[in-house]
């Protein structure tokens, strides 16, 4: 029941984003929101999400933190297994290279790139008692 309703959540939030050019859930807690389509891992079908992001050398920064819950979002599973995704920033689309960030370089981008612009994702990590993950979208065109 509670899958079937996020779902359904989800898939008014992408109407509403994109009916309004995303002027209507463009942000969540001053951070802005673009929506995420990325392929499925297994189905290889595409799903559409909102997603928060910071905008930093050209790049987007995603972080996977699902609000605090403990298990990570599905879209984070997705993009480790894709190598392109697809971005709207309002009513722009734009195709993306997709790098889910490990190690020190994760580690640089989570303080001194999310945390720096919206620290209230370091509250996330705390309540979610995992690393949470950060995924760099590069515009490929």
């Amino acid at each position: 029941m509670a899958s079937r309703l996020w779902k359904t959540a989800n898939t008014v939030a992408v109407w509403v984003y994109r009916r309004t050019g995303g002027k209507v859930g463009g942000t969540a807690k001053g951070c802005p929101v673009l929506l995420l389509t990325v392929p499925g891992r297994s189905s290889g079908r595409p799903h559409t999400v909102p997603v928060g992001y910071v905008m930093h050398d050209g790049s987007y920064y995603l972080a996977a933190s699902a609000g605090g819950r403990p298990k990570e979002p599905q879209w984070i599973r997705n993009l480790r297994a894709a190598t392109g995704a697809t971005i709207e920033v309002g009513r722009e689309r734009r195709s993306v290279a997709v790098e889910v960030l490990r190690g020190a370089d994760r580690d640089t981008a989570w303080n001194e790139v999310v945390v720096a612009r919206h620290p209230f994702f370091a509250d996330y990590e705390t309540k979610a008692h995992r690393t949470i993950a950060v995924a760099r979208l590069t515009p490929t065109t």
